[in-house]
């Protein structure tokens, strides 16, 4: 006996086909169309729904024949020959609409009739129009109900339609732990457990949903290999590989099991690197490729300039409607046609959707899948005419004259390219995966330069690593550092690198080629965008392109951005040990953005820690700064204090970042002779004199000298004095003084001192510089440290608005750490105004993560929590 097929995350989708088939059962018939791109479940729903009406009623069910599409009535022929019993004459094939209605209507006489057409967008014209027709005309009393799956295109406009979206996170990740060997629950018709189809799992050989379709058993039988199940389960399955995989297959089930199908077992527990495009995605890209074969050139060419235009901009950001004018114009597309588009209501067959100024496809895989379908050269020269369009404006969709571009056409919120038609961008436009035909993807986030976060203590704890204060012999930067922009630059001479920076463009690549002009890239230093864009059409290793590249990220981009060139810079690189050290630069820029499942996908391609890197100690560094966040206290605390040994001789900041973050560890776990070894190893003379008296004044409180630890942390209340003296640059001393870090440890120097409203004042400023300045990693913390100074202020009400923002940050941005701090400020705050089980709930929370992690703080400020409010009860 095989288990019974599932289905994940269709709840919602399954009640309403219930509904369509309890009216049928009624005698009432109707009809409705499930569309959504390939791989999302239409096939399953549509077989989940006949084989629960078979017991009931006839079923007709047919689906899409490539071959036979171009012979009138073949999709009506299939379909009619699938009734039940003897096989009756064949169908006449000139079968009209209303024909073919009173058929549907004979064959439902006896017993209510449901017809499945399935890809019925894929069907010979004359068989759609015909079924078409005649579902508009059922209705009550008609005993016949249609369904009929088809992509979201306007093929059957008018009907009533059901759109499917990508999958939760939830049912995603219950569906790896399927295909990994985890049996979980599922949904399915008439509450029978377990059963259903997995958005495509558990489907017959062909059909749609993986490819070649899953069994029973979870296991693929389409062509390639079955996915691999792990004797551990999850287990089995490495962290890392597991967000990877459902990053990649952004919520598309059949996706999930193609990647999940192409991997090994080694490679799924993270016993070998995965590959670099991961492999499995060929299929999905294809089917949704089909569609672009029948649009006209016009269409094809301006999808591929909307798809590669969203390379350089952050994940979800769409790409810009006045670059894909300037782009357009360029390579000789109509002006009125891209008006039309970009700012009227010509069609696109719904693949394109305007928000505002943006331009997004209403799937990110539509986008992929137009970069993974157009021949190499051709998009190689469409990304090299983005980088000349914006290293001719310096980085902008177009100069300050370009508003007459728009030809003052105004570009409505939210209207979609269609007129009339679809919804704005799916919610997983915001997380769009990499394309398996590119190595890399960009991040998501923002914020400054690596050198501009910061790690303070939380309101409770004395130190949190993170922004040092500046070293007087490193103002300008770190010599050693792998950062772009932190040590001396690569970049060749304006002129050295002609071929990279300005290939011509491919010949037969565009309808209208023109060469990348040099003078773009010649006359002054290529902004980030373009150089992405230069990236993106490489067709292999460019040393020179990488350097250009790590050199442009710096500290102006949001550390998304310098992620994603990094990485890119990193792909495109031969050298082992640079290779490596771009790769943890990429993943530093990717925690601080508050993506840290990204930032460990990236140390995974670094190799071994430490091990064939010009930059040792900065794999650690990132290692250990993530297990702060997310991981065990003892294990951040050894971790940063063995790469601020690595990083101390070469990359000062980060060293003192390291021990910093280190001393932090110690703090949680109640480790007062560990934070006080981590802070006796920063030596002070570099820095200013506000961050020398909070070291000397924390380490003098925790040794028991208490009046002179108050004494020196009085000198650091306010970061703004008293000054630095010695420093002749008031504007930097100023600068220096409002960052994120020198704020937050002067509030937790107030909370030492018992100064709360000093606290609050403080910890709203650090609050705000964190909102404007970033990074996103840093605003859990900042949000917990004004809500326990608010909260040792008596302003519950603050306090609890703040520890609840703080902990949906926390959530986003994958610091279960911090989370545990924030229920454990709610519970405080609870305990005073209550409701008593908000407050049981928070305790619980808090103890529950802060055991496995060695917590000790937030486990006794939970347990104090409790304490009080059962006194109170």
């Amino acid at each position: 006996m095989h288990s019974p097929p599932r289905l994940y995350g269709r709840s919602g989708e399954l009640a309403i086909l219930h509904g369509v088939l309890a009216r049928l059962r009624q005698g009432d018939g109707g009809a409705l169309v499930l569309t959504a791109p390939p791989g999302l479940g239409r096939t399953a729903l549509l077989r989940e729904a006949a084989a629960a009406h078979r017991p009931r009623g006839p079923v007709l069910y047919a689906t899409a024949a490539p071959a036979e599409r171009a012979l009138p009535h073949s999709g009506l022929h299939a379909l009619l020959c699938s009734a039940p019993g003897p096989r009756g004459p064949r169908p006449p094939s000139g079968l009209t609409p209303d024909a073919l209605l009173a058929r549907l209507r004979e064959l439902g006489r006896e017993r209510p009739l449901l017809v499945c057409a399935d890809d019925a967008h894929a069907w010979d014209p004359a068989s759609r129009t015909a079924l078409n027709s005649a579902a508009r005309g059922l209705g009550a009393g008609s005993r016949v109900a249609v369904l009929i799956a088809a992509h979201d295109g306007p093929t059957f406009a008018g009907l009533p339609a059901l759109r499917l979206g990508p999958l939760d996170d939830d049912a995603a990740a219950a569906l790896l732990d399927r295909l990994t060997g985890v049996s979980s629950g599922a949904e399915g018709f008439g509450g029978r457990a377990g059963e259903g189809f997995a958005g495509g799992v558990g489907l017959p050989s062909g059909a749609e949903g993986f490819s070649g379709g899953v069994g029973p058993s979870g296991a693929a039988e389409g062509p390639g290999r079955r996915p691999h199940r792990l004797s551990g389960g999850t287990e089995g399955l490495d962290p890392v590989v597991r967000a990877e995989l459902l990053r990649e297959a952004a919520g598309n089930p059949r996706l999930l099991a193609g990647l999940t199908g192409r991997l090994t077992p080694d490679q799924l527990a993270g016993r070998t690197p995965l590959p670099c495009p991961l492999p499995g995605a060929e299929g999905v890209l294809a089917a949704h490729a089909d569609r672009l074969d029948a649009l006209p050139a016009h269409t094809r060419a301006l999808l591929l300039l909307a798809a590669a235009a969203q390379e350089h901009e952050p994940a979800g950001a769409g790409a810009d409607a006045l670059l894909l004018l300037r782009a357009g114009t360029r390579t000789g597309l109509p002006r009125d046609f891209l008006d039309g588009v970009l700012f009227g209501s010509t069609a696109t067959e719904g693949l394109l959707q305007r928000a505002g100024s943006r331009v997004h496809f209403s799937h990110p895989l539509f986008a992929r899948a137009v970069l993974h379908h157009a021949p190499p050269a051709r998009r190689r020269a469409t990304h090299e005419l983005l980088a000349a369009l914006l290293a001719e404006t310096g980085g902008r969709a177009t100069d300050p004259s370009a508003s007459a571009l728009s030809g003052g056409h105004p570009a409505p919120q939210g209207a979609p390219v269609r007129s009339g038609e679809g919804p704005g961008p799916t919610a997983h436009s915001g997380s769009r995966a990499a394309s398996s035909a590119r190595p890399v993807r960009s991040g998501d986030g923002s914020g400054p330069a690596p050198h501009s976060r910061s790690r303070a203590t939380s309101s409770a704890r004395p130190v949190r690593s993170g922004e040092g204060p500046e070293p007087a012999a490193h103002s300008g930067g770190h010599p050693a550092s792998p950062y772009p922009g932190d040590g001396p630059d690569p970049t060749p001479r304006p002129g050295a690198r002609a071929a990279s920076s300005a290939r011509p463009a491919h010949s037969g690549a565009r309808p209208a080629p023109l060469p990348t002009p040099a003078a773009a890239f010649a006359e002054h230093p290529a902004p980030l965008a373009s150089l992405v864009q230069l990236a993106c059409g490489a067709p292999g290793p460019d040393t020179v392109l990488a350097a250009r590249l790590e050199a442009a990220a710096t500290s102006s981009y949001p550390h998304a951005e310098r992620s994603s060139a990094l990485s890119r810079a990193a792909a495109l690189t031969a050298e082992q040990p640079l290779r490596s050290a771009r790769f943890a630069g990429a993943a530093e820029q990717a925690a601080l953005a508050g993506d840290p499942a990204r930032a460990r996908a990236l140390l995974a391609r670094t190799g071994a820690a430490g091990e064939h890197t010009t930059a040792p100690g900065l794999a650690p560094y990132v290692h250990g700064l993530l297990a702060l966040r997310s991981g065990p206290a003892a294990d951040a605390h050894e971790a940063l204090l063995a790469a601020a040994a690595l990083l101390g001789s070469h990359d000062p900041r980060r060293a003192l970042d390291a021990l910093l973050g280190a001393a932090e560890a110690a703090w949680v776990m109640g480790d007062a002779p560990g934070y006080l070894t981590a802070m006796d190893r920063i030596d002070p003379t570099p820095y200013d004199r506000a961050f020398a008296s909070y070291r000397a004044g924390m380490r003098a409180v925790l040794a028991g000298r208490t009046e002179a630890g108050h004494a020196l942390l009085r000198q650091c209340l306010d970061p703004a004095y008293p000054g630095d003296p010695d420093s002749a640059d008031p504007v930097s001393r100023n600068e220096a003084a409002a960052a994120p870090a020198a704020l937050l440890r002067a509030g937790v120097a107030a909370l030492v001192l018992g100064e709360v409203a000093v606290a609050c004042r403080t910890g709203a400023r650090a609050l705000a510089a964190v909102r404007t300045r970033g990074p996103d990693a840093l605003l859990p913390q900042a949000l917990e440290h004004l809500a326990y100074a608010e909260l040792r202020a008596g302003l519950h009400a603050g306090a609890r608005a703040h520890a609840l923002e703080g902990l949906h940050a926390a959530r986003r941005t994958g610091q279960p750490n911090s989370s545990v701090h924030l229920h454990a400020v709610l519970a405080l705050a609870a305990s005073v105004e209550g409701p008593a089980e908000a407050c049981a709930a928070h305790c619980d929370a808090a103890l529950a993560g802060a055991g496995p992690h060695g917590l000790a703080q937030p486990a006794t400020l939970a347990t104090w929590a409790r304490a009080r409010a059962d006194l109170a009860a």
